[in-house]
């Protein structure tokens, strides 16, 4: 039994902390989101944290566990630090793609022009339909603007909230 985790997870059992030491050591696990979170919430220190889990796995699961943490709590300074964390650990560990500067990709602008067209004939802001999909306003702005990668589960939300049955995929050339 890790005792230094044990500081972070006072509340469990014996049998349930052993359980989430494995469950930490495995980020396909199912459960592996929800225990990180909770260790994040509690936990300030990033030498601790790398004591339970690689950098490697940190970085390969923040942008999931970002995303599911945004939706059970829209704020989080836990959350924001972890994320400023996160990008200063990026550049050490993965070949980060520079984005190429100039006009976004047609797929994107089409995607962007379609969220705002809806938005707009919904008569919501760009605040109205980020707190109701559990985004930030900004974060809207950019897709809207097709600057903005985003995820199939994002795009399937904004989807949902502005009753889009169909998006048109430009050809690609």
């Amino acid at each position: 039994m890790n005792k230094n985790m044990s500081k972070y997870f006072w509340d469990l059992n014996r049998q349930a902390f052993l359980e989430t030491e494995k469950i930490l050591r495995n980020p396909g696990h199912p459960k592996f989101v929800k225990r990180l979170i909770a260790l994040l919430s509690r936990c300030q220190q990033p030498q601790d944290l790398f004591s339970f889990i690689s950098k490697d796995d940190f970085v390969a699961s923040w942008p999931r566990v970002r995303s599911y943490w945004v939706k059970i709590a829209a704020d989080s300074d836990f959350r924001d630090w972890w994320q400023s964390i996160y990008e200063q650990i990026v550049p050490e560990y993965h070949d980060v793609k520079k984005i190429p500067k100039g006009r976004p990709p047609a797929l994107f602008l089409e995607i962007g022009r379609t969220i705002r067209d809806a938005r707009v004939r919904m008569g919501l802001n760009q605040t109205d339909l980020a707190l109701k999909v559990g985004m930030k306003q900004p974060d809207i702005s950019m897709i809207e603007e097709g600057k903005k990668n985003m995820t199939l589960e994002t795009l399937s939300n904004l989807c949902q909230a502005l009753h889009i049955k169909e998006l048109k995929i430009p050809q690609i050339s």
